[in-house]
């Protein structure tokens, strides 16, 4: 089955701890307009393949939010992702726009929420978040296209899934007024 019924792609990204999972559960009891993925869910070791930028997991989500789209409604993925990494798929075409939000917060608020909320002591996870924390808010508007940005530092889960279901909304207008 091929889809016919192209929707926008949503991809709420962030480092690990930095709040993204729980902002989408909020999404997920609250949607009405699209429906959310986790993208954890389908992970297994066999994608774990950093050298082609994990090309065949990116690959079964898109198809897999292509699919789920066709009831016309968009999903929005949750996970850790950059553009690069769906932008120049062959299953890009599936969709009329893909549209980036990153979850960021302080550095010393996301190492709190690591070792204190999540109970994390490897010393070599909470550097890569938070190197990725930082790579995410110092490229965000060089990578294409441009990853919007919510600092989550000082924002309940609540407000921050309000934010960020504002922010759906105002690009599925967008979308609407394009077609």
């Amino acid at each position: 089955m091929r889809p016919t019924n192209k929707q926008p792609l949503f991809i709420i990204t962030g480092a690990s701890c930095v709040g993204k999972s729980t902002l989408c559960e909020k999404l997920f009891r609250n949607e009405t307009e699209y429906i959310v993925m986790e993208s954890d869910l389908l992970w297994n070791d066999m994608y774990n393949t950093p050298e082609d930028d994990y090309c065949a997991y990116r690959r079964l989500w898109m198809r897999m939010c292509a699919n789920i789209s066709q009831i016309g409604k968009p999903v929005v993925l949750c996970g850790c992702a950059v553009p690069k990494q769906f932008e120049y798929q062959p299953e890009r075409e599936l969709f009329s726009d893909i549209y980036y939000l990153a979850v960021v917060c302080d550095d010393a608020v996301l190492e709190k929420r690591m070792r204190i909320g999540r109970k994390v002591d490897d010393e070599g996870w909470i550097k890569s978040s938070i190197d990725f924390n930082n790579w995410l808010k110092q490229n965000a508007n060089d990578t294409s296209p441009c990853i919007t940005l919510l600092d989550t530092t000082d924002l309940s889960p609540v407000k921050a899934a309000e934010r960020v279901d504002k922010w759906i909304t105002k690009k599925l207008i967008l979308c609407l007024e394009k077609s």
